[in-house]
């Protein structure tokens, strides 16, 4: 089943917009979730289409899109390319908050952290995929659509449907070259590997095993390349079709060591495409009828990790505002994005997958000046700039936004940047339409390994989806009426709650079997050349490198928690020690680099006499809490303190408590002597993580 709906062109021209959208196709319409009904909303539909875009290389709206010039044009003069689209939506003709949630990696990212399970298949049809129903029983809409294009192929298990990503074909800027470095790292012995990004694509060699690319090998970010022989390495076929290239190395790869390669590529694809795409998509859906239904009455955006730094970089561009002028989305919120990401995304051989890690990618263009929603200064450059000085439509005005960071980010993504200045001595205030949380104790994405490799210690058990969901709904209220959310809840310098590395150390309370990182995520200044801030260009590569900005994380109090921010339910009736980082195991190399999304936890002693024996300086749970229902007791006051604040629903205090009191009984039932963390999570864990 297929139609065309024609974008209302004249109605367009006549509100001063342009047909971005020309065009769009709904390729299916079923009901989603047969036979479940969504409280006051009812039954869902989902429908699939493919939108057609146009747009005009000349257009001071698309200025900021690298290389759209250079892209194929039809005979008016304009860039054509399309993307496949998913929406749910209640089947009831009714205006809905239309939210846009940016695929990580392409695949739909918001029903698993916020519904708790993850779309089969990456196709949300059921009603297991519904996960417990949050979103729809909100009353959301929900929009998804392709953007980027380095999404590797992967394989289905025995027996099993392929998976669905949202994958991108953008533009091209036919008979372009340029150098493209790819770092890698491995975790174990290996002869063969992809250069690649994180479960990505990247641009491979125009010369087929380019005779003159080079293959470099180095222990740190900042040490000098060493080149491995020409003769004793090879380029090597993708493992699947349409995925990455591989290099095989004589001797093999081994742990500890950096990788990099490079060479000549032709042909960057318009990455910043992707990302007018999704602009002129919302553009289409906040102004027309769609299907039997009204226009939204509202708009927002999430986006997780990649996804959230990516809406960053649209407001960055301007690209959140349509070629009419307008805003096309009311809120925004940005979860995990660290320092932002204003950097990534739209410039020429530009790769989504990659990001900074500690020991990796510090030379891509990932974050950079400015990080802070309003003007600060950067001593180095002598500028003066804030995230926002794009972002306002021809009115004036402003989306209103969230930043929610965990703990890790502070460590692994320079999260303490977007409220400091970039020499860390003094705290930023967010602008008045910009709220920022700190989620303190909580990793990247909720933990659910219940192994300790490949590191040092467990993995979190702290759960910041439940706050994330008293947001969403809060941001919903706070651009539909004005409901001011939560006053910001961020680590600062000001009351002592962020601090340096060095005085963490010594800080943290020792006897606990885990040491803290000697250092946290500290990117350099990056001079790609003179064409790269204004044109995206590089021709300096690799760019060279400047003093790093200054970084901070989060204080510790005298469990080992940190202080400041958001304090969960976890570190309010603590159970242990929860912390933003956990150190890679030695036979993984880089033993001094932390992971890229994970905590650490480590539980309190059961009774006084375990922790004497131990020589844990905590006091044991038995101290803390001398029964069950006292524990209980503890957990369900935290619980109604975050209600009260605006950052727990109260829907969702049932599930904090039976969550706490699980690892609580599996703590008490657990044996000391045993290293392992099985006992962390039940054995039906929260879904799958997200990458950033």
């Amino acid at each position: 089943m297929k139609r065309t709906l024609m974008a209302l062109a004249v109605a367009a021209m006549a509100a001063g917009a342009q047909a971005a959208v020309e065009r769009v196709e709904v390729t299916e319409r079923v009901p989603f979730a047969p036979g479940v009904t969504f409280g006051e909303y009812g039954a869902y539909e989902k429908i699939r289409g493919v939108a057609y875009y146009a747009l005009d290389p000349k257009a001071a709206a698309n200025a900021s899109i690298v290389d759209l010039k250079r892209a194929q044009r039809d005979r008016k003069g304009r860039v054509l390319f399309s993307s496949e689209f998913v929406l749910l939506r209640p089947a009831g003709a009714q205006p809905t908050t239309l939210l846009y949630d940016v695929n990580n990696r392409g695949n739909i990212a918001i029903l698993g952290q916020v519904n708790g399970r993850g779309p089969a298949r990456n196709d949300p049809a059921t009603a297991a995929d519904a996960g417990d129903g949050f979103l729809m029983r909100h009353g959301f809409s929900l929009l998804f659509s392709a953007w980027t294009w380095d999404v590797a192929p992967t394989v289905a298990a025995a027996g099993a449907p392929p998976a669905r990503p949202l994958v991108f074909a953008p533009p091209v800027a036919k008979g372009v070259k340029g150098r493209v470095y790819n770092e890698f790292t491995v975790n174990a012995p290996i002869d063969t590997v992809s250069y690649a990004g994180m479960r990505g694509l990247t641009y491979e060699p125009a010369t087929p095993n380019d005779p003159r690319a080079q293959l470099t090998q180095r222990a740190r970010p900042g040490d000098r390349r060493r080149p491995i022989a020409r003769s004793a390495w090879k380029f090597v076929a993708p493992e699947l079709k349409g995925g990455p290239g591989r290099v095989w190395l004589e001797g093999g790869f081994q742990p500890d060591t950096i990788y990099e390669i490079s060479y000549v590529a032709q042909d960057p694809y318009v990455t910043g495409a992707g990302l007018a795409g999704i602009r002129d998509l919302l553009s289409y859906f906040r102004d027309h009828p769609f299907e039997g239904a009204p226009a939204p009455r509202n708009v927002l955006m999430f986006g997780i990790s990649q996804s959230g730094r990516l809406i960053g970089r649209m407001m960055h561009d301007g690209l959140n505002v349509d070629e009419g002028g307008k805003l096309v989305f009311n809120g925004a919120y940005l979860q995990v994005p660290g320092a932002g990401g204003s950097a990534g995304f739209n410039s020429r051989f530009a790769q989504p997958t990659r990001h900074p890690s500690m020991m990796e990618e510090h030379e891509y263009p990932a974050d950079t000046f400015p990080f802070t929603s309003t003007a600060t200064r950067d001593p180095v450059s002598g500028r003066t700039a804030s995230t926002l000085d794009k972002a306002r439509d021809k009115q004036g005005k402003l989306p209103k936004l969230i930043y929610a960071n965990t703990s890790t980010e502070f460590w692994n993504r320079g999260a303490s940047l977007i409220a400091t200045t970039p020499d860390g001595e003094r705290d930023v205030a967010p602008a008045d339409n910009v709220r920022l949380y700190g989620f303190m104790g909580a990793q990247h994405y909720v933990g659910r390994s219940n192994k300790r490799a490949p590191f040092t210690a467990c993995v979190s058990t702290s759960d910041h989806y439940l706050p994330m969901r008293a947001l969403i709904v809060a941001l919903d209220e706070w651009t539909v009426n004005g409901r001011q959310p939560p006053a910001s809840a961020y680590p600062s310098l000001a009351d002592g709650t962020l601090t340096t590395v060095a005085d963490y150390r010594a800080i943290f309370p020792k006897g606990l079997g885990i040491t803290p990182p000697e250092q946290n995520l500290r990117e350099p200044r990056l001079d790609f050349g003179r064409r790269f801030a204004a044109q995206g260009i590089a021709d300096t590569a690799p760019p060279r490198r400047g003093d790093d900005y200054e970084t901070r994380v989060p204080t510790p109090d005298a469990d080992g928690n940190d202080r400041g921010g958001v304090r969960l339910v976890e570190l309010q009736a603590p159970l242990g020690t929860h912390t933003g980082w956990n150190l890679r195991a030695p036979e993984t190399g880089f033993a001094w680099a932390t992971s890229r999304f994970d905590g650490s936890f480590v539980p309190f002693a059961r009774t006084e006499a375990e922790r004497m024996a131990a020589g844990d300086p905590r006091p044991s749970l038995e101290s803390r809490y001398p029964t069950r229902d006292a524990y209980a007791a503890a957990v369900r006051a935290a619980a109604q303190r975050r209600v009260a604040a605006g950052l727990l629903l109260p829907e969702d205090v049932e599930r904090a408590m039976n969550k706490n009191l699980g690892l609580y009984d599996r703590i008490l039932a657990r044996d000391p002597a045993d290293p392992g963390c099985g006992y962390l999570f039940p054995s039906s864990g929260p879904s799958a993580p997200v990458p950033g």
